[in-house]
C-alpha cells in the first residue's frame, strides 16, 4: 500500500517544482509600504504594476479613516456568528441595497470572499439534472465551483459564440432528457488576458435557447460602463444577466463580494448558499469600509477617468513599440513574449533589479510552453512618468531576450531543471 504523502513528496506539481529557485522572489514576493504606484521590494523602490487597486482607494486618507473608525468602534469580531443566526445588521442590509441599486438589480447578497462565494453560488444554483455550459478560460474559482456539480457540464471555446451554440444544442438535448435547466457561465473580464466576455453575443442566444446566465465581473465592476457598474453596463445587456457577481478585492480595495439578481433568486440563495449559511458574517470593518468605497465609486468619476488615462497611455505605448498585448478590452494589460521559464526568471530579475519595475510573471502551465506573460494592472495612482519609464524598460528587456542575454544568464537554472 502506498503512503498518501509519497506522491506529494515525489511530484511537487508544475509550479511547485520551481519553488527552490522562485519562492520569495518570483512567487510569494513581499511588497512593502503603502499600497500605491510605487512600493518597496527587497528594500528598493519599484513601480508596482501588480496590485489590483484599480481606482487607487486603498491608501486614501478618507478610506483609511472609515476603516480605522469601524475597527475602533466594533473591533474585528463584530458581528459574531453567521448571518442567519446572530451576525445580521442594518449595515449589511444597507450595503446590499446600495450594491443592488448600483448594478441595477432588484436585490443583492453579501459574501465573505469572492473565491468561496462564486463556488458556493454555482453549487446552489444547479441540481443534479441541470447542465452547466461555461467558457473554458473561466477563473479557477468557477472551475472549482463547476466541479461541485454532480450533473453534466460542457465547456465552450474561449469567447467563441459558435462553440457556445454547439454546446447549448448538446445541453438542450440533454436537459430535455433529464428535465433540468441550463446555466451558462462567463466572465465580465477575463483577468489573465484582459478580454471582456462576449456577453452581448451570449445574451442574443437567449432568443433561441432557454438558459440562465451567471457572470463573474470581478475585474469589470468599478472599471467598465458609464457609471462603473461593469461589463454588462459597458455592453448594454445588464438587464439580461440573471445572476451578477463581483468582488471587493479589485476596484473596492477590500475584502468581500456580492451576488445580485431578482429578489426571488437572492432570497433563495440566502437560504441555500452553504458557504454563507455556515460561515461567520462579514465583519463590520469591511461592511462600513465597503459602504464608503461604494459611495466613492458613485460620486467620484474622476477616479475611473484617471485609471483609463493611465490604461490608454500604457496600452497605446506598448502597441506603438510593437509589443503583443493580445486582444485586451479592459484595464488588464498582458504583454506576451517568447521564452522559457528560466529566461522568464532572468528577465523579471532584470526588470526588478535594474529598472525598478515590478509586474506579475505568468508561465506554463497557466499559459502554453514557450510563452512568457507579463501581466500589468494600471491603477488611478499611476502617473504618466511611471508609464514612460516602464515603456523604456520593456524595450530594453525585449532586446536582451531576443539577443540571447537571458538565455545565457539562465543556462545554469535551465540545466538544473532539465529544461
Amino acid at each position: 500500500m502506498r503512503d498518501l504523502f509519497d506522491r506529494i513528496i515525489e511530484n511537487k506539481g508544475p509550479l511547485g517544482r520551481w519553488a527552490s529557485q522562485a519562492e520569495g522572489y518570483f512567487v510569494f514576493p513581499k511588497l512593502e509600504g503603502p499600497i500605491s504606484n510605487r512600493m518597496k521590494f527587497q528594500g528598493k523602490e519599484v513601480i508596482t504594476w501588480s496590485v489590483n487597486d484599480y481606482l487607487g482607494l486603498a491608501n486614501l486618507p478618507e478610506v483609511k479613516k472609515v476603516d480605522g473608525d469601524a475597527a475602533y468602534e466594533h473591533g474585528s469580531a463584530y458581528p459574531m456568528g453567521a448571518r442567519m443566526m446572530s451576525g445580521h445588521t442594518d449595515f449589511h442590509e444597507q450595503l446590499e441595497q446600495e450594491l443592488a441599486e448600483f448594478v441595477d438589480k432588484e436585490s443583492a447578497y453579501l459574501l465573505n470572499f469572492g473565491y468561496q462565494g462564486i463556488m458556493s453560488a454555482i453549487d446552489a444554483l444547479v441540481a443534479k439534472d441541470d447542465i452547466i455550459v461555461y467558457d473554458v478560460d473561466c477563473h479557477a474559482c468557477i472551475i472549482d465551483g463547476v466541479r461541485l456539480h454532480v450533473g453534466k457540464r460542457f465547456t465552450f471555446k474561449h469567447n467563441d459564440v459558435e462553440s457556445l451554440e454547439k454546446n447549448l444544442e448538446r445541453a438542450t438535448k440533454m436537459a430535455k432528457e433529464t428535465g433540468g435547466g441550463i446555466l451558462v457561465i462567463s466572465e465580465g473580464v477575463f483577468g489573465m488576458r484582459g478580454e471582456q466576455g462576449i456577453l452581448k453575443e451570449i445574451v442574443a442566444l437567449k432568443k433561441k435557447y432557454n438558459f440562465r446566465l451567471l457572470v463573474d465581473d470581478a475585474h469589470g465592476f468599478g472599471t467598465l460602463g458609464k457609471t462603473g457598474a461593469g461589463a454588462g453596463e459597458e455592453q448594454g445587456i445588464q438587464d439580461d444577466i440573471d445572476v451578477y457577481f463581483a468582488t471587493f478585492a479589485k476596484s473596492m480595495a477590500g475584502i468581500g463580494a456580492f451576488l445580485a439578481a431578482d429578489k426571488e433568486i437572492i432570497d433563495y440563495l440566502k437560504y441555500n448558499l452553504r458557504s454563507q449559511m455556515f460561515a461567520k458574517s462579514l465583519p463590520m470593518i469591511y461592511v462600513k469600509g465597503a459602504l464608503k468605497r461604494l459611495d466613492m465609486l458613485r460620486t467620484m468619476p474622476e477616479l475611473k477617468n484617471k485609471l483609463w488615462e493611465n490604461v490608454n497611455a500604457l496600452q497605446n505605448g506598448l502597441k506603438e513599440r510593437g509589443f503583443n498585448i493580445g486582444t485586451t478590452t479592459s484595464c488588464v494589460t498582458p504583454v506576451y513574449l517568447n521564452g522559457s521559464i528560466p529566461e522568464a526568471m532572468a528577465l523579471v530579475k532584470d526588470l526588478r533589479e535594474n529598472h525598478g519595475i515590478f509586474c506579475s510573471i505568468v508561465v506554463y502551465p497557466v499559459i502554453p510552453k514557450g510563452l512568457i506573460l507579463l501581466r500589468m494592472i494600471p491603477t488611478a495612482t499611476h502617473t504618466l512618468q511611471d508609464v514612460a519609464e516602464t515603456l523604456e524598460a520593456f524595450s530594453t528587456i525585449r532586446e536582451r531576450l531576443e539577443n540571447g542575454t537571458y538565455k545565457r544568464l539562465s543556462a545554469a537554472v535551465a540545466a538544473a531543471m532539465g529544461e
